[in-house]
């Protein structure tokens, strides 16, 4: 998969021939910068101006038509109106172009006309075997000396460097490029893909993934196209090198339309943003966290843990620190009794050797030097944040010297933040000159530490296989058989599908009478729960269908005379169920709903009627392998709620990973199940039965 989507990129990026159709001699025209930007950045082969008007474009000779050109072309940029593009597409495909830089607009984005125009572009490319990057793109650089190529007519000529970044903005891109330079980051390449008709986000994150030039890929995504392709490619690159990725459109009002807590839960931008997570993209909320982040990650190695250590020469930014590197998720470490005694023989009376390590306003570079010298060797400690705020009477860059020699053969990160005029731009000259990433606050270097940490446990982290589940398939199909048209199943029709895959239920008597619901009550023991059921009673709590802990045949008989009456008349085909009261004490969900662009996304979480309330709920995309569950419920919020507290025994989360397992493989073995939730799922103590006491699933059409 990763050579075919790669196939014929170096055409684009590392083309010997480009030629600009609809080159332009006008001043501050699109068909002129792209030309200016070719020549100005050093392209090494020559450049072919297409423009039937004009003779020379910048001193360079334009031709008529690509096909006057008498010279193969590699790269063809597109600049032409868009009712030309298709013509001109297929004059560069019998010219044997290898791509096609698409500038121009008017295709996907306007509808209408403008589909059938990208659809035809496509088919083009396709027949001649061209790769395109747009339409509706800025275009794409590439500083690599010796393939020197900025077709693109960003008025900002990059940095060379060794990032590589995607726009799916055209307009994002300019700026993008220009917050780069004044970052100080340098790119490798860049491209803006516009409406991704051929090249996509996944295609460049391959190619990227192989190139030796590029350390670092950063992304701005506006949606995630081809999900299932983009984690494959995602998840294998990011072990080789970070992805730094901004994804825009965090709000989905769809979700608020779906059926089941599971499908409005897992809407919004819970897919996109559990999907990146899934294949070690880092994603950040801010170009400027993206550059921050990507400066470190190319100077600095991960920390291999949580455990955090500052020093600093003021107490307000060590506090500040603190308080961020906490709120991050971080810990900030005990230095170890040794370290401490070392450091009050290096430090004045009035100095903290406790973490954060406070070496007090007067400290000069000679203090500093003696600090970090002890503090450096304490193996308790995973990352070093050094907070320098410069007083005048102290010389910062000779500060910053004593950071980078008393740092230089350390295996784990440090970050400095430098805050003061006094030789401040000498000593954050000094710092970047030896790799260490400079931060205006300590707060941005806790948010750089904590993704850095992130990154760490995703290369850490390995697949574990599904362990082989067994499945009634037979009693399954039975039920997807006899099932009627798309819809939801009944609850009984969900619980024997459930149980087929091995999903533990509370028994339970179907019945339409209080004289039946009192018979099966008795047959069950008491106590016993009673729920109406119905294919429109969706939501049961809040049509107080469900009366729970009854102890008696009356009991039961009058709750099922109340809900007969009070529901009847409202849902004709109302029905009564009698359960077992389960004796677990802890409540989770189990779902899934199936998205039309990322496929099934499984929810874990606190369950109940709170559910929707509290929106504690871990979601993946699928497939999920073995260690998702856990990890599932490990991140939730109230996690503590499933152990031991206040004398309770823990809940049995164990059977909670079981049967979200077996969830997936009912899913996977019946493609039309588009929802299915198991809510409340209730976890008994370890070494007791677990058990299912309510659940759905809706079925959709043939796939």
């Amino acid at each position: 998969m990763a050579v075919t989507r790669t196939r014929g990129l170096d055409g684009i990026f590392r083309p010997r021939s480009v030629a600009v159709i609809g080159a332009s001699r006008r001043e501050g025209s699109i068909g002129r910068q792209v030309v200016a930007n070719l020549i100005a950045g050093g392209f090494q082969g020559p450049v072919f101006p297409v423009n039937p008007s004009a003779e020379v474009v910048l001193s360079v000779p334009a031709f008529p038509s690509i096909a006057a050109i008498p010279a193969p072309v590699d790269l063809a940029v597109l600049v032409v109106p868009p009712d030309a593009v298709l013509r001109v597409a297929e004059q560069c495909g019998k010219k044997g172009v290898k791509g096609l830089v698409v500038i121009t607009a008017g295709f996907r984005e306007i509808g209408g006309v403008g589909v059938v125009r990208e659809e035809k572009l496509k088919a083009i490319a396709d027949r001649h075997g061209m790769r395109v990057i747009g339409p509706n793109c800025m275009g794409i650089v590439n500083t690599e000396p010796a393939f020197a190529c900025n077709a693109s007519f960003s008025a900002t000529p990059p940095l060379p460097g060794s990032v590589a970044m995607v726009s799916q903005s055209g307009a994002l891109g300019e700026a993008i490029l220009a917050d780069a330079a004044q970052a100080g980051l340098g790119v490798a390449m860049f491209a803006s893909v516009g409406n991704r008709v051929d090249v996509t986000a996944a295609d460049l994150v391959a190619y990227w993934g192989d190139d030796y030039a590029v350390k670092v890929i950063l992304l701005y995504l506006e949606t995630v196209g081809e999900p299932q392709e983009f984690l494959q490619v995602a998840r294998a690159v990011s072990r080789k090198k970070p992805i730094i990725a901004v994804k825009s459109g965090r709000s989905d009002a769809g979700a608020q339309a779906a059926s089941s807590h599971t499908g409005s839960i897992a809407g919004a931008d819970v897919a996109a943003d559990t999907l990146l997570q899934q294949c070690g993209v880092l994603r950040v909320d801010s170009f400027r966290d993206m550059f921050l982040l990507a400066q470190a990650l190319l100077h600095q190695p991960p920390p291999r843990g949580p455990r955090i250590a500052v020093v600093t020469n003021a107490g307000g930014p060590g506090i500040l620190a603190t308080d961020a590197i906490v709120a991050q998720g971080l810990r900030m470490t005990d230095v170890s009794a040794a370290t401490g005694k070392a450091l009050r023989k290096v430090l004045p009376p009035e100095a903290s050797v406790h973490n954060p390590i406070d070496l007090i306003a007067s400290a000069d570079a000679g203090r500093y030097r003696a600090a970090l010298r002890v503090v450096a060797r304490d193996a308790a400690i995973d990352a070093l944040v050094v907070l320098f705020v410069s007083p005048i009477m102290i010389d910062a860059a000779a500060v910053a010297q004593a950071i980078v020699d008393e740092t230089a053969r350390l295996q784990k990160p440090v970050l400095a933040c430098v805050m003061g005029r006094q030789r401040g731009d000498e000593a954050l000259q000094i710092l970047q000159r030896a790799g260490i990433p400079v931060f205006r606050y300590p707060e941005d270097a806790a948010t750089t530490l904590a993704l850095m940490h992130r990154r760490w446990r995703w290369l850490a982290r390995r697949p574990v296989p599904v362990p082989k589940l067994r499945v009634d398939t037979k009693a399954a199909a039975n039920v997807m058989r006899a099932r009627r048209g798309e819809g939801w199943l009944s609850g009984e029709e969900a619980e024997r599908l459930l149980r087929a895959y091995g999903i533990p239920f509370a028994a339970s008597r179907r019945v339409r009478t209080p004289a039946a619901a009192a018979a099966a009550a008795h047959e069950l023991g008491f106590p016993v729960v009673l729920k109406g059921e119905s294919a429109g009673l969706l939501h049961k709590s809040e049509h107080r269908a469900v009366r729970t802990g009854l102890r008696s045949g009356d009991e039961v008989y009058a709750a099922a005379q109340d809900l007969l009456g009070r529901l009847g008349a409202t849902f004709d085909d109302l029905t009564l169920q009698v359960q077992a009261q389960a004796a677990g004490h802890r409540e989770v969900l189990l779902g899934m709903t199936r998205d039309p662009r990322y496929g099934p996304l499984y929810a874990a979480g606190l369950g109940g009627v709170q559910v929707e309330v509290l929106r504690d709920v871990s979601v993946r995309v699928g497939p999920l392998d073995g260690h998702d569950p856990a990890e599932m419920f490990a991140g939730l919020k109230g996690r503590v709620l499933l152990g031991a507290f206040r004398g309770g025994a823990a809940a049995d989360v164990a059977a909670a990973y079981d049967a979200l397992l077996r969830l997936q493989q009912l899913v996977t073995d019946h493609p039309t199940i588009e929802e299915v939730e198991v809510n409340p799922f209730i976890l008994a103590r370890v070494g007791k039965s677990s058990v299912a006491v309510d659940a759905r699933v809706r079925v959709g059409g043939r796939r």
